[in-house]
Order: C-alpha cells, then structure tokens, then sequence
C-alpha cells in the first residue's frame, strides 16, 4: 500500500476522511504525516467559535473537553490515511481518555497544535497519545481509545 498524502491537508480534504461538520470539526489542518505512526494538525481557534459564548463571557477559553476532542478527531485523520479510506462506512467513536492533563488555556487567536502517534491498535480498537500545543508550549495532552462501530 502507497500512502501518497499531498500535504498540507485542507479542511475540505479532511471533510473526506471524517464525519464531523461544523461547528464541531475541530481540525482545520494536517501538516505532517507518517502512515501508521503519528500526524500533526491543527485548530485555528477564533472569537467565533461558538462555545465561546458561555465559556466564559468576557474571559473565552476553549472547554478542555473540546481539547482532547480535537486530539481525538486528529487521530482518526491518521487512522483514515494510514489505511486510505473516507469516512464513507466507517464511523469511529471515543470510547476511553486517560491520563488528561490541561497545563495552560486555549484563547481565541491560538493556533492549537494537535500531534498524535499510534500507541497500538487492536483489531477495531486505536490508541493514541495526544499532546496539544500552542506557540511549542504544551496546553494539553491525553491518551485516547477510539474504536469503530459495528454495523
């Protein structure tokens, strides 16, 4: 199997291989990739997010749950193109999340940085190991499980 990824990857590109619209794709870039290993993405995190409304008024910060999502949605970019498939048929879920840590806060006008490696996929089931960044200084990190349901 050849893995010819033309990067950077765009959000219509990415709309390909998951199936999360907005406002809940939290991932607008992929700008490294090795097949089977790990992938760094990105959310460019902006005043118009919605979440922003009431977390919290006058002092937005991104919900750390929507942290690790994102973490989340960046591995299955890596999944999807480590196997060369869409998002047609198959729909992963976020089963588990271990060992989250949040260490700064995430504000409008922050590019979030998402790399994600594969820690080992069993059968349907992947884990990976976030760490989220903004200006190189870890905001977050994480391991996540996802797996992919039964049809």
């Amino acid at each position: 199997m050849t893995h010819n990824v033309q990067l950077p990857l765009d959000v219509n590109t990415i709309q390909t291989l998951l199936p999360h619209r907005y406002p809940f794709l939290l991932v607008d870039r992929v700008v490294e990739f090795e097949p089977h290993k790990r992938v760094l993405a990105y959310k460019n995190v902006t005043c118009n997010e919605p979440y922003f409304q009431g977390h919290f008024p006058g002092h937005p910060v991104m919900p750390g749950v929507l942290v690790v999502e994102a973490l989340a949605q960046a591995g299955g970019v890596l999944t999807q193109l480590s196997n060369q498939s869409t998002a047609d048929g198959r729909l992963f879920y976020l089963v588990k999340i271990d060992n989250a840590k949040f260490s700064k806060m995430v504000v409008p006008g922050d590019r979030l940085d998402l790399e994600v490696t594969i820690k080992r996929v069993i059968r349907n089931v992947a884990i990976y190991t976030g760490v989220a960044s903004v200006n190189g200084e870890q905001v977050a990190c994480a391991e996540v499980v996802c797996a992919e349901a039964k049809s």
